[in-house]
């Protein structure tokens, strides 16, 4: 394993997934309502994302890459379309008066939304793309297990900042009261509905 490719995938995931978007957004949500398994598996699901992203820019896939791209304005319309439903759906949300065991399904959702989410940016592609070019690794010369353990390192430096929010954020849970996560259920969901509301209004200009 060239510990350098996975070194340079660890900064590339991370630095990635820092920024803090509607993605951190409800991550910190899900985390301060659910727990911190819910954060954390939304967290996942976005690194999932960047990781396919990360094959995509890693491996010179420039077909799907190229489809991506020209795609762009309908996969954005899905993304935000789908930010304003969660954005909706978190400011109407009254938070649990008790703890309540989550099920599977609803940890299956908290992945799978910010997976899809991610992948419905069409900037994350171009972000690899750019970066991976800049760092001069967007050709891997066929050196495919190179290009694999660049990605995982993606993988996991994405999920490490996920980790990390979620782990900070759970320290936080037990202090708020029911007023104070009704109140960041209002906050979360008006941020996540102005970033779809962004993404849908970019089409127009």
């Amino acid at each position: 394993m060239d510990i350098h490719f996975l070194l340079k995938g660890l900064l590339i995931g991370f630095s990635i997934a820092a920024p803090v978007g509607p993605i951190g957004v409800l991550c910190i949500r899900r985390t301060l309502a659910d727990g911190r398994l819910s954060g954390l598996l939304s967290g996942l699901g976005a690194a999932s994302a960047d990781a396919v992203y990360g094959c995509v820019a890693g491996f010179g896939l420039t077909i799907i890459s190229n489809f991506l791209v020209s795609q762009q304005n309908w996969i954005r319309l899905v993304g935000g379309l789908f930010l304003c439903y969660l954005g909706i759906k978190t400011l109407l949300a009254k938070p649990a008066q008790e703890a309540t065991q989550i099920k599977k399904k609803g940890l299956l959702g908290a992945y799978a939304s910010t997976f899809v989410l991610t992948l419905t940016n069409p900037m994350t592609i171009l972000s690899f793309a750019a970066i991976f070019a800049g760092l001069g690794l967007a050709s891997s010369g066929g050196d495919y297990s190179s290009a694999a353990v660049l990605v995982l390192g993606v993988f996991c430096g994405s999920a490490a900042w996920w980790l990390l929010l979620s782990g900070v954020v759970g320290l936080l849970r037990e202090k708020f009261n029911y007023k104070i996560m009704l109140w960041v259920n209002r906050v979360s969901g008006v941020i996540v509905t102005g970033f779809g509301v962004y993404a849908l209004s970019s089409l127009l200009f």
